[in-house]
């Protein structure tokens, strides 16, 4: 044997090592050709970059995955491991190792590790990096500065933010050509040095926070197909994009450009695609003669502007159109959708929020029959268009938010293409033919929720997806045959008159809701193989029983409501083995027994952010860390502040894209608040309504993403935390009803959002503050407390008793300034804040003093 085919045949041997590896992977794929150009010393370190990993996610049948390397030398120069790495991606990692790197892409890998290690400055012969779909943080790495020869830089998809200054390394990569930083946090003004990129073809800054105009050195960027600025705070006029004449497509939506669209726009010569939707411009749509025959134009979306005039006449000239979106503009004009009859290649079309000319919509309407998705939300149309009928194509139809009456016709369900029909909010009352109308159809989307539908349910579609009938007054059992619709994912028919049981099928499904039925029995405990439900609601039903404890195998669940029913049960700590359950309500219902684990630490819910339990039995004290390790300690500040209803949650059903919004009901400001969208950067806790006894964990103080807290109508004794002066985004705050003692605290005041308090009938004392947050409130807030006094309240304070301890205002800032050191330095300090807990709930402030106020008190 000679040496060349040993050396082969060892290679043949190490490849198989790799691609049957202990820890289970076999997603790198070598060719004959790469494993003979391989030096094995770079394959046995290829093998210990894998071996860093948990490599068991990894794609068997991605044949794009491996390593390659030079013919000549032998060294490693492309790597590709997509989708398929698991933790921590470290400093000193073999990865750095291979300085001959030419293209590197370690897109949608679970790096465990928050920064991007600088070590990446070690393979300056990069050309090729996408380190995309990873969720690093930090700012732009300074360490890329070293990266000179880079030409594509994919990043999009991760938590980088911060600030883009002038000196940034990302303005010395002078060879890029492709440059894709969206999806991140970066937020600053754009600085002028980009243009200095001036080899840029394609340039995206879609999803951040940058703000202010764009500089007028984008206009160098005159190699540029593709620019993409959207969803960020641009202002100012339209940018100077005149001299990019290779450009292809343009997207600035979700801004807020101002002024007029230049007519010079559409003459550029490549340009198929803009995007200007959800910006302040304004005038007329100008649409020059000399671009009318040679335009490339595909894909016009205009929408949430405020264009003027009749806008369909300009772009009637734009023939090459196939995707074409002037939704919600706010124009005077009527509308004469006949106006596109000459867009004969025109497929989607969206004129939703606009005024429609009736006439325009009857069999002579002139719309290109070529058209794939008609749009037509908010148009105030008042019949069906039966023009319709003659669109065999038809995919998608949108008719929601209109003020159609009658049954839905027949013919509809004939057109051969049909897939989703979106017909909600009108004032529909049936459906023409026979119950099994819809059965053999097509369509997969059906909406018709908020309408005037009565009688049994239809049977759905044999391949439905996606089934919303919610808010009308279906009645009769959930119909059975919904249990043989394999392909469905939501379910929502709440808010009808159905009744019998829950169907035990429905433990199949992503998303159910049967909120607000006269359902009976209980739960069905069949969720044994429900790894997919993401969304269980049945609240106010007439259901009984105990919660079915099979919803341990719903790994994916992160929304449970029951509430409004008669369950009979002990608190589900059970539930905390859930690693995504996000949102607990259980309010209103015969629940019994202590809220405390057994062990008396922590709750231990791990993704937990609202928990609604009001209104039940529960007994017992809460103990004193009772509120740590929540997500809603380690939540970030929202820049924009409260008012948006507690967690708005998007789910996509398949690949359709339907955006799925979980609601719920809730008790906030002391209002009763029907559907509120729920919001992932917000928390909540109510447990009013309870028989909640002890004292109130100063542990509420790591809550920093509390906006409503409801703690009424328990026996909670003690004093009001002084914690409560970390809860910065605190709007709703309901501690009626209690037992509790002492000073409302001064550090009240220091919440900016908080709204509404309410501490009536306690047994308070003392003067309530006078911050405008305090006395802004009704009288009635502060009522049922013998020894408060001060406005709002009509009685008039006491002279202070002489002989008041003068550092008692001093204990109580020493306190709060201890507690705000806690929830700031939570993760290093969890030892540390417990010792204060225990500190504070002794009632006696002078121990602190000796502990930590001395030489804070001497140096005053």
């Amino acid at each position: 044997m000679t040496i060349m085919s040993g050396l082969h045949l060892l290679l043949r041997f190490l490849s198989l090592l790799l691609i049957c590896c202990t820890t289970g992977s076999a997603s790198t794929i070598f060719s004959e050709e790469s494993l003979v150009s391989c030096h094995p010393r770079h394959i046995q370190a290829f093998t210990q970059f894998k071996n860093e990993f948990d490599t068991r996610s990894c794609n068997h049948s991605d044949y794009s995955n491996g390593v390659w390397c030079d013919n000549s030398t032998g060294a490693v120069t492309k790597l590709k491991l997509t989708a398929c790495l698991s933790g921590p991606l470290k400093s000193n990692s073999t990865l750095f190792q291979f300085h001959e790197l030419r293209y590197l892409v370690l897109s949608r890998n679970n790096f465990t590790s928050s920064s991007v290690p600088s070590e990446f400055g070690n393979l300056n012969k990069l050309q090729v990096l996408d380190i995309s779909f990873n969720g690093f943080l930090g700012q732009f790495p300074s360490s890329f500065s070293n990266l000179s020869s880079l030409s594509i830089l994919e990043l999009s998809y991760n938590h980088f933010s911060g600030p883009l200054k002038p000196n940034s390394s990302l303005f010395g990569l002078h060879h890029l050509t492709y440059l894709d930083l969206s999806y991140n946090n970066f937020s600053s003004s754009l600085p002028s040095e980009f243009g200095n990129l001036n080899k840029l073809q394609k340039f995206c800054l879609s999803s951040n926070g940058f703000f202010g105009q764009v500089p007028p050195t984008f206009s160098n960027l005159t190699w540029l197909t593709h620019l993409y600025l959207d969803q960020n705070k641009l202002t100012g006029s339209f940018p100077l994009v005149q001299n990019l004449t290779k450009l292809s497509g343009i997207k600035i939506s979700d801004n807020h450009f101002t002024g007029t669209i230049p007519s010079s726009l559409l003459t550029l010569p490549f340009l198929t695609f803009i995007g200007l939707k959800e910006n302040h411009l304004t005038g007329s749509i100008e649409v020059p003669n000399s671009s009318s025959s040679s335009s490339r134009l595909e894909r016009l979306v205009l929408g949430n502007n405020h264009f003027e005039g009749k806008i369909l006449e300009p772009i009637s000239k734009l023939t090459t159109l196939k995707y074409l979106d002037l939704s919600f503009l706010n124009t005077s004009y009527p509308m004469d959708v006949s106006l596109l009859s000459s867009l004969k290649s025109l497929m989607k079309l969206d004129l939703s929020g606009n005024n429609i000319s009736a006439a325009s919509l009857r069999s002579d309407s002139g719309l290109p029959l070529s058209l794939v998705s008609l749009e037509l939300s908010g148009c105030g149309i008042s019949e069906f268009p039966h023009v319709l009928k003659a669109f065999q194509k038809l995919e998608n139809i949108d008719l929601s938010a209109n003020s159609i009456k009658g049954k839905i016709p027949e013919w509809l369900w004939s057109l051969p293409r049909l897939s989703s029909v979106n017909v909600a909010h009108n004032s529909f009352n049936g459906l023409e033919g026979s119950a099994e109308v819809l059965v053999n159809t097509s369509v997969r989307l059906l909406f018709l929720h908020s309408n005037n539908f009565e009688g049994a349910l239809p049977n759905p579609p044999l391949y439905i997806t996606l089934f919303s009938v919610g808010t009308n007054s279906f009645t009769g059992e959930i119909p059975l045959s919904i249990c043989n619709r394999r392909s469905l994912v939501l379910l929502d028919l709440s808010y009808n008159n159905f009744t019998g049981h829950i169907p035990q099928c429905v433990s199949n499904f992503s998303f159910v809701r049967l909120r607000k039925n006269n359902l009976e029995g209980s739960i069905p405990d069949a969720f044994y193989d429900g790894a997919s439900l993401r969304t269980l609601d049945v609240g106010y039903n007439l259901l009984t029983g105990k919660l079915p404890r099979s919803l341990l195998n719903c790994s994916s669940l992160q929304f449970l409501s029951v509430d409004n029913n008669r369950v009979n049960d002990t608190f589900p700590f059970w539930l905390k083995a859930l690693p995504n359950l996000q949102v607990l309500i259980l309010r209103s219902n015969k629940l019994y027994g202590p809220i405390s684990p057994p062990h008396q630490g922590p709750l231990g819910f791990p993704e937990l952010r609202i928990l609604e339990i009001s209104h039940n039995e529960f007994s017992g004290s809460l103990s004193p860390s009772y509120f740590m390790n929540w997500k809603a300690s380690s939540l970030t500040m929202n820049e924009d502040g409260g008012l948006y209803m507690i967690y708005e949650k998007r789910q996509y059903v398949d690949e359709v894209g339907f955006r799925f919004t979980d609601v719920i009901d809730l008790q906030y400001k002391g209002l009763s608040m029907e559907q509120k969208r729920v919001i992932t950067s917000y928390a909540a806790i109510d447990f009013s309504g309870n028989r909640l006894q002890g004292q109130i964990p100063e542990s509420i103080g790591l809550l920093k993403a509390l906006i409503a807290l409801n703690l009424s109508n328990n026996a909670f004794t003690g004093h009001i935390p002084l914690s409560f002066a970390a809860l910065m985004k605190l709007e709703s705050l309901d501690l009626s009803r209690n037992k509790l003692s002492g000073n409302i605290p001064k550090v009240l005041m220091s919440l900016s959002f908080l709204a509404y308090i309410n501490v009536s009938h306690n047994q308070l004392k003392g003067e309530i503050p006078q911050g405008t947050q305090i006395t802004g409130q009704s009288k009635s807030s502060f009522e049922g407390n013998a020894g408060l006094c001060g406005l709002p309240l009509e009685e008039s304070c006491f002279p202070p008793p002489t002989q008041q301890p003068k550092n008692k205002e001093e204990e109580e800032e020493e306190q709060v300034l201890n507690w705000k050191a806690v929830v700031m330095g939570y993760a290093p300090g969890v030892l540390f804040g417990l010792a204060i807990e225990k500190l504070i709930a002794s009632c006696k402030p002078e121990w602190l003093v000796k502990i930590i106020g001395p030489e804070k008190r001497r140096n005053r």
